[in-house]
């Protein structure tokens, strides 16, 4: 059997194609990986490999269309990179003789040490505070809703900002701490509502709404953003 291309070729545009099969799949389907800068195509055990190539030449413009977006908003975790922090853009300085690791100095983000760790310990700045901030929000938003979460995981997804497993289980993704304040409070509203609802029915989105406000107004950030925080490196 011949092994799928490795990438489409679109104009001169090469985009990345990373190939799945699912048992679960019932159908081909296409998304954007942000932080991977491919295209994760997935299908049914034994889908016909020229079936699915002409699906993805049927998707171009949409293809073409994700990957100039993603490409025009990308944040970088280097010197003079500009990167949000709760909203705000910060742009990262290399300090390197400095010995205070990471830390806030107005609208600058300081990093010390040798310049090929700085990707590094600015993310390891931006889990640490996001593990303080959620974990406050979280813990807030169930307290006000009468809510009981039996626990919270801050992790780094390739394409989901968070979960609720039956549990009560929570996960949010530690990049949401780049977010503005109502993309937070919508998205772990939208966690806490799957504790009284484990689906997206009506009445989901009925008690998700009543949990906060933001829903319209986050789910449009995320539609303009939110590539680009996944993407972040």
């Amino acid at each position: 059997m011949t092994p799928p291309p490795a990438e489409l070729l679109i104009g001169s545009l090469k985009v990345p194609l990373i190939w799945r099969t699912s048992p679960r799949a019932r159908r081909l389907s296409a998304r954007l990986d942000p932080k991977k800068r491919a295209l994760i195509v997935s299908c049914p055990p034994h889908y016909p490999q020229q079936a699915a190539l002409a699906f993805l030449q049927t998707q171009q413009k949409w293809i073409l269309e994700r990957f100039q977006k993603l490409s025009s908003q990308t944040i970088s975790f280097a010197h003079e990179g500009i990167i949000p922090i709760e909203g705000k853009p910060y742009t990262i300085t290399h300090q390197p003789n400095a010995r205070s690791g990471v830390w806030v100095d107005g609208n600058t983000l300081c990093v010390s040490g040798q310049s090929e760790f700085i990707a590094r310990r600015v993310i390891d700045f931006l889990k640490k505070r996001a593990h303080t901030l959620l974990t406050q929000e979280l813990h807030h938003a169930a307290h006000a809703a009468a809510l009981r979460p039996s626990k919270l995981d801050i992790r780094d997804t390739a394409s989901r900002w968070g979960s609720c497993n039956s549990a009560g289980r929570i996960m949010l993704s530690w990049r949401l701490v780049m977010a503005p304040l109502p993309v937070r409070h919508y998205l772990i509203a939208h966690e806490l509502a799957h504790l009284k609802h484990m689906n997206h029915s009506p009445a989901f989105w009925a008690y998700t709404d009543h949990l906060t406000p933001y829903r319209q107004q986050a789910e449009a950030w995320l539609k303009l953003y939110g590539p680009a925080l996944l993407g972040a490196q």
